[in-house]
């Protein structure tokens, strides 16, 4: 047994010469090098949620188009954290909750035309001052957030957020609410009957993001949604 253990580490080390113009004892130089490397890892990946303050409370996207980013020219890494609950509806339609500064490099990068907001509280002036830094139109139909059963879906402004969403020229948009679940799934949904789903994948994709928070009134909402009204799909919309 000891022979054999011998004659394998031999022939590693004749390997390893054979491959490596430099002497076995560099090898062991770069050890602590690849062991200490893992730690570090870790630690930026534990932390990679936290976003570094910036100089200014803007100062990180505030910036005119062709302009390289303040990350690329400091050498620093700037971290493109999704709002809540984002995902792509469609082209150039995107949903998710309430996007906070620190999702702002994110929808950046998405080069947004235009927000629609779903909730009624007055929106943050941080984000309000990144939509005019960036030329993004902001469109707001407040709904109420109320729970069940006092739940009550203003079908006129699901209308008008709809007739925002179908106009191609303020695409690419994105379409949220306070968590991105049940008033920016009921607008999702209603366009989802314009595409002319079957109501079992209109539910699906509703329960997908509200989970075990799902509210019956908003799938009988969605389900007697009258779309006869609304004018066809523009043709840049899959269906």
């Amino acid at each position: 047994m000891r022979q054999e253990a011998a004659a394998s580490i031999v022939v590693t080390e004749e390997d390893a010469l054979r491959q490596c113009k430099e002497p076995p004892c560099r090898r062991q130089d770069e050890a602590p090098t690849l062991e200490a490397s893992p730690s570090s890892s870790s630690s930026e990946e534990e932390n990679s949620d936290a976003m570094p303050p910036p100089p200014s409370p803007y100062a990180a996207f505030l910036r005119r188009d062709g302009e390289p980013a303040p990350a690329a020219a400091t050498g620093e890494e700037l971290l493109l954290v999704p709002p809540l609950n984002f995902a792509m509806v469609d082209h150039g339609v995107y949903r998710s909750g309430f996007p906070d500064v620190s999702n702002l490099p994110f929808l950046e990068s998405l080069r947004l035309r235009s927000v629609l907001c779903l909730c009624p509280e007055p929106y943050p002036e941080a984000n309000l001052e990144f939509l005019r830094a960036h030329g993004i139109r902001f469109f707001q139909f407040g709904i109420d957030g109320s729970k069940e059963p006092f739940v009550s879906i203003p079908e006129d402004r699901i209308r008008e957020a709809l007739k925002v969403i179908l106009d191609v020229r303020n695409h690419p948009v994105l379409i949220h609410c306070k968590r991105g679940k049940h008033r920016t799934g009921c607008v999702v949904g209603c366009l989802r009957k314009l595409q002319r789903w079957c109501l079992t994948s209109i539910f699906d994709e509703y329960q997908r993001f509200a989970a075990m928070k799902t509210r019956v009134s908003d799938l009988r909402f969605m389900e007697l949604f009258d779309i006869s009204s609304i004018k066809h799909l523009p043709a840049s919309f899959t269906c």
